[in-house]
């Protein structure tokens, strides 16, 4: 985009008051974007309010409605829930209610309202700012306020953010919650496949989702469930009978456990309810299987927030802020959101339609325009799991005669299995049979390759590290042997999952087809790697699982240094030269610094840090964080910046250091990783199905242009295949990282949450979009 940067220096918030309230059920990482408003309306010299209870508390005015400094919100960050309350409130429902309501706010000055919380209490707060006006006059006749008041607070300005685990808002990828709710699906999920595996048992699994399935098909995508009843796609009639052919043919096939997810708005296609009793009941009548039924219910809602909710929340807060402060008395009411990764505003009430026509939708039996209406990423999600979860029988398959081989490269990330599991069905679907290539190209050189099947990728997604093996090395010094074994087991396509030593090998392959014809072939890459260093994609696979590892550390490490007070501890994240999980890693954990090797820094920063953590232990927050990059600065090593802060620090704080090393690679994959994995590895073998048949001549494959291979990657708000050949001259070859990095633009957003003073480009927000003008094309930064 070529555009003057616009930095929100000239935006100032003196002389405006700035309220905050969370409303209706609660979400991890509301506390987040609260004190995001909190901090980002005070470092633009706004006064902010917290409104206790939510409209309630708004209503009662008094204490409920109280100024907060800056520390207020210290500590909040990796606590779940709504720190400053949440209830039902049915005054606010009449107009006297609202009227009371505006005294409060008008008494104290406040005109900017910050709104956390559903479609209800957006539709709610959209009503009160459109009465505003009248009810200032009213006041005025009662004799409550004068004329000047009504003049000087003549208009009021709302902006929303949406905090509900359901994902159930129209014009927004994910909402503040959901992501977290799906951690505590998870962990349950992965917990009862133990149970059930030593039992052969088969578990019925009820997950919330009143009026929207996202969370039960997303969890259903996420742990390979065998079916899923989601209200927005009924099973057709005759359910009963599919459902229990197919958990009898998996049981055959040596499965010992079933699977099945139920929302608990799921309904049959005569809108009749499908409960998990129901479904549990119909198992044990026909089929005789030991059937067990776990109701998840308000697990979903508790528990710290995942370091997705937490930079989301924190991203949306600021954001929040600055539609504030741009506000104008014909802007309306918006909700600040996220596309892709891009945070976008959007009118409040085209959202608030389309999420009612969804539900229009279903009630009048249009199912497949309330999927559709849903938005991209839930159509897609549905349309990858019917694609994975049912084998089709043998003869029903095409032959198409090619064979495909998976392999992994580079370092072992989370989500690598999910992706050869989407990879192998997806080809088995497409008529291609499917080879597995142990340890990398360098097995590939020794021939470990073999046919893989559909059930022997079964139960892989939720597998941490990489079950086919993974090698660093790259295929330069094995070319003759490599295309001997692409010749003797004729491979005609290639799909490589790994890190930036996945793309480099590719480049390799692509660059040795002069001399190889072998590999004249359809090649794609598919990003996976913690440090998320890979050109042409904004995330790689296994990045937010290495992140919530670090951020859950950092959170045992703040609670330490909290109580022994007066403590900073410096924690050294992996990632290569790649700054993105010590910075991500600082804006989740609220962290005071982080070192990176993209911004250079030298002696004189480093006393500024210090410095500005002699002043924080005056505060009552007497605990300091500070994360570094592993490969910063060689000479500003972890040792060295330990050193360096105990020597300065001493007498006012004691420092510790902590090197969080391999764990980063290590756990089961988030589900963010597992879904992002299954649906960009099936994308990809889409792909690869499509040039192959393009690339056919006269009995062989010859794939020979730059398009061939292809580099499959997310960028802003889409998936994009890119020529690897072209993306060489957007890469950094010695520090192994792409030249230009999304995240960077997010780097300011820490240091002012830290209290830093910082310039923050803002060109990108401030445009209100339309809900129908969001790309159609647009595959979520959410899953």
């Amino acid at each position: 985009m070529d555009h003057q940067p616009k930095f929100f220096e000239n935006l100032s918030g003196a002389g405006k008051a700035i309220a905050v309230l969370t409303s209706g059920g609660d979400a991890q990482g509301m506390n987040a974007a609260v004190r995001a408003v909190v901090r980002m309306g005070i470092y633009v010299n706004a006064k902010v309010y917290f409104i206790y209870e939510g409209y309630q508390g708004m209503v009662d005015g008094g204490d409920n409605i109280v100024e907060v400094s800056w520390e207020s919100v210290s500590s909040i960050l990796q606590v779940g829930g709504t720190v400053i309350g949440s209830a039902r409130c049915k005054p606010f429902r009449t107009r006297e209610g609202r009227l009371q309501a505006a005294l409060n706010l008008v008494q104290r000055g406040i005109t900017n309202l910050c709104v956390i919380g559903g479609d209800g209490s957006l539709t709610g707060a959209n009503l009160f700012r459109e009465e505003w006006n009248g009810l200032l006059e009213e006041l005025a006749q009662k004799g409550k306020i004068d004329a000047e008041a009504v003049k000087k607070y003549a208009y009021l300005n709302i902006v929303g953010m949406v905090g509900s685990i359901d994902n159930d808002f129209c014009g927004t990828d994910m909402t503040i919650g959901t992501d977290s709710a799906l951690h505590r699906i998870i962990e349950v999920v992965d917990a009862i496949m133990t149970t059930a595996q030593s039992h052969q048992r088969t578990f019925v699994l009820e997950v919330m989702g009143r009026h929207c399935g996202y969370l039960a098909l997303v969890s259903a995508l996420a742990c390979g469930a065998d079916w899923v009843f989601i209200p927005e796609y009924p099973p057709e009639e005759g359910w009963e009978d599919s459902m229990c052919v197919k958990l009898s043919e998996n049981r055959a096939r040596k499965k010992r456990l079933n699977i099945i997810i139920v929302a608990e708005g799921a309904i049959d296609c005569h809108n009749k309810p499908i409960t998990s009793e129901k479904v549990k009941d119909l198992v044990v009548q026909r089929l005789g299987f030991d059937t067990r039924v776990t109701i998840l219910g308000h697990v979903q809602r508790g528990g710290t927030p995942s370091a997705f909710d937490r930079i989301l929340a924190s991203r949306m807060g600021v954001e929040a802020v600055l539609a504030l402060l741009e506000a104008t008395p014909d802007t309306p009411a918006c909700v600040v959101s996220l596309s892709g990764n891009q945070a976008v505003r959007l009118p409040l009430m085209e959202c608030v339609q389309m999420t009612q026509e969804v539900q229009k939708a279903m009630d009048e039996g249009r199912f497949l325009e309330a999927v559709r209406l849903r938005g991209r990423s839930f159509e897609n999600n549905l349309n990858t799991y019917k694609l994975l979860s049912h084998k089709k029988p043998d003869a029903e398959l095409p032959k198409s005669n090619f064979n495909v081989a998976v392999l992994n490269v580079g370092a072992p990330a989370a989500g690598m299995n999910a992706a050869v599991r989407a990879a192998v069905r997806v080809g088995m679907t497409e008529g291609h049979k499917i080879f597995a290539v142990i340890d990398g190209f360098e097995g590939f050189a020794r021939g470990k390759i073999k046919e893989i099947s559909w059930g022997d990728v079964g139960g892989w997604t939720g597998q941490g590290g990489s079950i086919l093996g993974t090698k660093r090395t790259l295929p330069a010094k094995y070319l003759e042997k490599i295309a001997e074994q692409m010749r003797t087991n004729n491979i005609n396509a290639l799909m490589v999952i790994g890190g930036f030593e996945a793309f480099e090998s590719c480049l390799q392959l692509y660059e040795a087809r002069a001399s190889f014809e072998e590999f004249r072939v359809p090649m794609c890459v598919v990003p996976a790697t913690i440090s998320n260093n890979v050109p042409g994609t904004d995330y790689s696979l296994g990045a937010d699982t290495a992140l919530n590892a670090i951020v859950e550390t950092c959170d045992r490490i703040k609670q330490s240094a909290s109580g022994t007070k007066r403590r900073v501890f410096i924690i050294e994240t992996m990632g290569g030269y790649c700054g993105y999980l010590a910075n991500m890693g600082a804006l989740a954990a609220g962290a005071d610094a982080a070192y990176i090797f993209e911004e250079q820094f030298d002696i004189r920063e480093l006393q500024a840090n210090v410095e500005h953590l002699t002043e924080k232990m005056k505060t009552s927050i007497q605990r300091g964080l500070v994360l570094r990059n592993e490969n910063c600065n060689e000479n500003y090593t972890t040792d060295f910046i330990y050193q360096l802060y105990s020597e300065e620090g001493k007498g006012v704080f004691d420092c510790r250091k902590n090197v969080l090393g391999h764990m980063q690679q290590g756990g089961a994959p988030s589900p963010f990783d597992r879904n992002f994995g299954t649906k960009i590895s099936a994308k990809a073998m889409q792909w690869i199905s499509k040039k192959l048949k393009e690339t056919y001549r006269k009995g062989k494959v010859f794939a020979n242009t730059d398009d061939s291979v292809c580099l499959l990657g997310m960028r802003r708000r889409n998936l994009v295949f890119q020529p690897v050949a072209e993306l060489k001259s957007e890469t950094d070859f010695v520090h192994r990282i792409p030249k230009e990095q999304w995240w960077l633009k997010l780097r300011p957003l820490m240091k002012i949450l830290a209290k830093y003073k910082t310039s923050y480009d803002v060109s990108d927000s401030g445009q209100l979009e339309h809900v129908a003008m969001l790309p159609k094309e647009a595959e979520t930064g959410a899953i």
